[in-house]
């Protein structure tokens, strides 16, 4: 088995009878609303055959004509503007919340207390305060609970962490991993909204874009022991989408980070929403003891790696490895080699994860991320914050 092999984890185990229904109640109906609305219809016939049959129960939101048109379009039953009244319909199971992440605590707490099995987007919640008392809610209620990093149910992150589990690249020195977008640079015009503001958000490019990769470093290279950070907001005002006044910004448009690991290892992480002609460039590099991995989430199936030592020098560097065998994470699922898979199949490996774990009663950790990664990814988060405004460095204190 070469290198690029390393061992494989496949979908979870399959129901040996007729596959059971776990009812879902959505909060939110736009851009993740559709991502897991189209993970849960895909489901049971691609994760074939199915651990569970998501049924589309109900779906959440404000505005009752767009609410219901959602439910249409999606296919669920019922739709409610009041997402409590939801929680009440003994058929909702699992809680999956799409919505703004000032609206991931209170809802998801009731969900637990309720005793639905819960599903978070990202960033858990805005701050760490606030993502301890979710943590708490769902360990009290012994429901199962996992954060929408889809970015770990990727074929290529799951190789990699496959590759440094089974010990192939030795010790690991350096993680170096950078999240760059350029949406609200001042030529797009982006207009005031919730994720620049700072009420709705929590934090700007830190929790929208930097917790994928703070989750990452914990996932790939393990604990983050401490960070020293600068910060920066670019644009002090925005309009309203009416333009009639302008607000001002109070979150940050980017940021960058030194990081210490537990293990000895260092690393650096940045984040903007101002680096030109990058759409969604997540890039992670890992240097070990006997070799290197570069991932690019804009080439997402594809692996570049360099082993150590295990060529002539005159052919020596990184090769670029294709992740689309039938050998490699969840591929026995999709279609022959060299046939691609995109973004939209994250979620779908995701919320099979999640449905394995509730109808199987397994542990989503350690490859699903829990309310406690969530938890510990906003401990960094407010770390990040703190370190910038005290101008030092910051050990992270769980």
């Amino acid at each position: 088995m070469s290198k690029e092999t390393g061992f494989t984890t496949m979908a979870g185990a399959k129901a040996k009878t007729e596959a059971p229904e776990v009812g879902v109640g959505m909060l939110g109906y736009s851009f993740m609303g559709k991502a897991h609305s189209n993970a849960y219809k895909t489901i049971p016939y691609m994760m074939y055959p199915p651990t569970a049959i998501p049924k589309l129960v109900g779906i959440s939101g404000r505005t009752e004509s767009a609410v219901a048109e959602a439910a249409k379009r999606y296919g669920y039953q019922n739709y409610y503007t009041d997402w409590r009244k939801m929680l009440e319909n003994d058929q909702v199971q699992l809680f999956d919340n799409g919505g703004p992440n000032n609206l991931h605590a209170v809802p998801c707490i009731a969900a637990a207390e309720a005793g639905k099995h819960v599903f978070c987007e990202k960033p858990l919640g805005i701050s760490a305060e606030e993502t301890k008392k979710m943590l708490d809610a769902v360990v009290k209620a012994g429901v199962k609970n996992m954060v929408a990093y889809n970015y770990r149910f990727l074929p290529a992150i799951r190789q990699a962490r496959n590759l440094i589990e089974s010990g192939a690249l030795g010790r690991i020195y350096h993680y170096r991993a950078v999240y760059l977008q350029e949406w609200v640079m001042p030529h797009y015009n982006t207009p005031f909204m919730w994720r620049l503001d700072k009420n709705v958000s929590g934090t700007g490019s830190i929790g929208d874009l930097g917790a994928h990769i703070i989750d990452l470093g914990r996932f790939l290279v393990g604990e983050m022991k401490s960070v020293s950070s600068v910060i920066r907001t670019f644009t002090e005002e925005r309009p309203t989408p009416d333009g009639s006044k302008k607000i001002k910004i109070e979150l940050d448009d980017a940021f960058v980070s030194t990081v210490e690991f537990e293990n000895g290892a260092i690393g650096t992480i940045e984040a903007t929403r101002f680096a030109g002609g990058r759409k969604n460039y997540e890039v992670i590099e890992i240097n070990g003891e006997k070799g290197s991995i570069q991932f690019n989430l804009e080439r997402m199936n594809e692996l570049n790696v360099f082993w150590v030592g295990e060529e002539p020098k005159e052919t020596q560097g990184f090769h670029n490895v294709l992740v689309s065998e039938a050998y490699h994470p969840w591929w026995e699922n999709w279609w022959p080699h060299g046939h691609m898979i995109g973004w939209e199949h994250t979620f779908i490996h995701e919320l099979n994860h999640l449905l394995d774990c509730i109808v199987n009663d397994k542990d989503v950790a350690p490859y699903g991320a829990t309310f406690e990664d969530g938890h510990k990814a906003a401990v960094i988060c407010d770390a990040i914050l703190e370190s910038a405004a005290s101008r030092r460095h910051v050990d992270i204190m769980y």
